[in-house]
């Protein structure tokens, strides 16, 4: 354990100060403090797992809060250490980034389904508000793959799929090609054992030929460009394992897999990139179709490179990548590889992280937590399908779904630039904005001030971002229209009572119209009146004081109307005697469909829903109405739940919801002595689904009680 410390140590001392060793070496007593006397599954001493994912780290330059934090990833989880301990020990940054981890490390799959998967890479992703969080739990995950031999089979199982439904995705679109490489070979060497073994024995029967016909072709290449007087470090690899199944699996002979070989070569400046390729062409002849200028083009996910493919000398194909240090470096590590430069200045990695993440998070805000079918496929067209990568007139690279059109891309530079397209150019051609954008477009949208989208571009953009975004005009737009509608309904009243405007609705009577109704502005009053909830009439009387009582003449309708004559199905609920009358939930109870129910006759508020049980409403008798619920059961339902614990369960609830199909709308935690109270807010179909959801909680062992709010 001591030299484990210490390869760790030496690995970090040459970038980070003393004060932040001795901070790192005290995380490790603490760590091990806590993990005195377990053993992991293999036989390893605990405290050799938080150490190896700390090693895995310093690949990515990490800072010293962050290897602090691996070092006590498991301290909470897997010992009896909390929170506001490590936060008193080493700080709120530290703590938080703990926490966090160990949040997720509790979470785990639902079921088989992708829809799972997804709802799992939905939370991991939310809870990492700090990009470093994914950094621990991939290296945790490395780690442990490297040492799965000694999982059970179910668990070990498990962990693949987590890891290439969740983890791999993200480390794909951050650009952690290294990492990616590793947990994939992992992954199909547990998964598909004789696949994986065979692929190895085919390589290892020539691997004694490729590994010399690789050194000739590097030797030729460097006597090449040392003639150039060109500075190079150059590598040589074999195809992964993953790679060449996948090809595989495609439908490739394994005489057909041409980049089975393949060399890198580092220069020190771009232009030397383009020499060097030039060179090398010269003398080797390229395979067609295979030079990528990566450079001239990088991808979203920053990687840069120039490939290409040779046919080599000896008859074999090779695959060439050319690029600087700096590239190199994204191109392994990806946006986590100038973590420790973001205080430097260099091109605010930092931002450009975030700007990653909020991919993910973008589409999880906009995406409908009831409908998982719908975000699986928002997922799969926005982030793990090909992708095309197109140019503004600048020069900048645009990464979009491959489908995608010129709309997709307006949207993308700017919600305002795609609210006002009004066309497109592309590769100095007009199209429509149907077209479908092919890879190295050069896309110049055309746009009009006065120009709003239109609802038939629903039909035709492919980003889920896109389609949102037009959604929110359009509900937004229609929100303006009641306004306007109210207010002119307003103007109409009062012209016909010839009234002025501030004779009634001045400064003081709207206040106390706005308590009266619960309102907050004028718009919200205009709204309602637009809406048809009140009448201008109403509200004009209400201010004069010259209406009757709100239920008073509620009651008075329904007495006028023959009982008999229910509402056949105009609303979720209703109501004896009318058909007509504002009917909403009450918000102290919650009702959902199913519920034995009970009608409140409000003061100017129409009809509030009450459980009978309710405790707001048991001593009611004269304002009490019967009402029932429509069989149709026309949407979802809030619910609110008390949910109190021993100790910390999130994320164990929220896989129950994911399981029975609960959308989980709000959580709020509360600390309660040696409690935790949890208040949920939740959407359901009916009062079945709540019950049996409540029934899955009360089999959580940490969970004490469970009750609707």
């Amino acid at each position: 354990m001591k030299s484990k410390l210490e390869e760790l140590i030496n690995k970090i001392e040459s970038s980070l100060k003393k004060e932040e060793i001795d901070k790192i070496r005290e995380a490790y007593n603490y760590a091990l403090s806590q993990a005195l006397g377990k053993k992991r599954l293999n036989g390893d001493d605990y405290i050799l797992h938080p150490l190896n994912v700390a090693l895995i780290l310093t690949d990515l330059n990490i800072d010293c809060d962050c290897i602090c934090a691996a070092l006590l990833h498991e301290t909470i989880n897997h010992g009896t250490s909390t929170y506001e301990e490590i936060k008193n020990l080493f700080g709120e940054e530290i703590a938080s980034l703990v926490l966090s981890i160990s949040k997720i490390n509790r979470l785990e799959l639902s079921d088989d389904s992708n829809a799972s998967s997804l709802y799992l890479r939905k939370v991991l992703v939310g809870l990492a508000k700090d990009v470093r969080v994914l950094f621990i739990k991939i290296a945790d995950r490395i780690h442990n793959l490297r040492t799965g031999y000694a999982l059970p089979p179910e668990k070990l199982k498990e962990k693949i799929d987590e890891t290439m439904n969740v983890l791999i995705p993200i480390a794909h679109r951050l650009g952690m090609y290294a990492w990616k490489t590793e947990m994939e070979d992992w992954c199909l060497k547990y998964s598909k054992p004789d696949v994986y073994d065979d692929i190895v024995n085919k390589l290892s029967l020539s691997r004694n030929e490729l590994e010399d016909n690789l050194e000739e072709m590097q030797e030729s290449i460097s006597e090449i460009l040392i003639e150039h007087n060109i500075s190079f470090e150059i590598k040589s690899r074999v195809k992964s394992i993953y790679s060449i199944y996948n090809k595989l699996n495609n439908g490739k002979k394994w005489n057909q897999i041409y980049d089975i070989l393949a060399l890198r070569i580092i220069v020190n400046k771009v232009s030397e990139c383009y020499l060097a390729i030039g060179l090398i062409h010269a003398k080797y002849r390229p395979i067609p179709g295979r030079f990528k200028d990566y450079i001239a083009m990088p991808k979203e996910n920053m990687y840069q490179s120039l490939h290409t493919g040779v046919f080599g000398s000896d008859g074999y194909r090779y695959e060439i990548q050319i690029r600087t240090h700096e590239m190199d470096e994204i191109a392994e590590k990806g946006i986590a590889s100038h973590w420790s430069y973001k205080e430097k200045g260099s091109k605010n990695i930092h931002d450009i992280m975030e700007q990653k993440l909020e991919m993910f998070r973008s589409l999880i805000e906009a995406s409908d937590n009831t409908n998982l079918e719908e975000f699986d496929n928002q997922v799969k067209n926005d982030f793990l399908n090909e992708c095309i990568y197109v140019f503004t007139p600048k020069g900048d690279v645009v990464e979009l779904p491959f489908g995608s059109t010129p709309l997709d891309f307006a949207y993308r530079i700017h919600s305002g630039v795609g609210d006002t397209t009004v066309g497109a150019i592309v590769n100095d051609n007009i199209v429509n904005l149907e077209y479908t954008l092919q890879n190295n477009d050069i896309v110049e949208i055309k746009t009009n001030p006065n120009s709003v989208p239109k609802k038939e571009w629903l039909n035709y953009v492919k980003t889920s971002h896109a389609k949102n975004k037009i959604k929110s005009y359009f509900n937004k737009n229609a929100k303006e229209s009641i306004i306007e509608k109210g207010k002119s309904l307003m103007q109409n009243e009062l012209r016909k009572r010839h009234i002025s405007f501030d004779e009634v609705l001045n400064q003081n009577s709207l206040k106390n119209v706005f308590k009266e109704l619960h309102l907050n502005d004028i718009n919200e009053l205009y709204f309602a009146i637009g809406s048809l909830r009140y009448t201008s009439a109403y509200i004009i009387d209400l201010v004069t004081n010259e209406r009757k009582s709100a239920s008073d003449a509620l009651i008075e309708k329904i007495i006028k109307n023959n009982p008999k004559n229910a509402n056949q199905g105009k609303n979720d609920i209703l109501v004896s005697g009318t058909n007509d009358i504002l009917v909403s939930i009450a918000s102290c109870c919650k009702p959902v469909f199913g519920d034995e129910i009970v009608g409140y006759i409000t003061k100017g508020n129409g009809i509030k829903v009450h459980l009978k049980t309710c405790e707001n409403i048991k001593r009611e008798t004269s304002r009490l109405i019967e009402v029932s619920w429509n069989n149709e059961g026309l949407g979802n339902y809030e619910a609110k739940l008390i949910i109190k614990a021993c100790k910390e369960c999130l994320l164990e609830i929220v896989s129950k919801a994911t399981v029975k199909s609960v959308n989980v709308v709000n959580i709020e935690t509360k600390n309660e002595d040696t409690n935790i109270k949890y208040n949920l807010t939740l959407k359901v179909k009916n009062s079945s689904q709540l019950e049996d959801f409540i029934s899955e909680l009360k089999g959580i062992s940490d969970i004490l009680e469970v009750r609707r709010k």
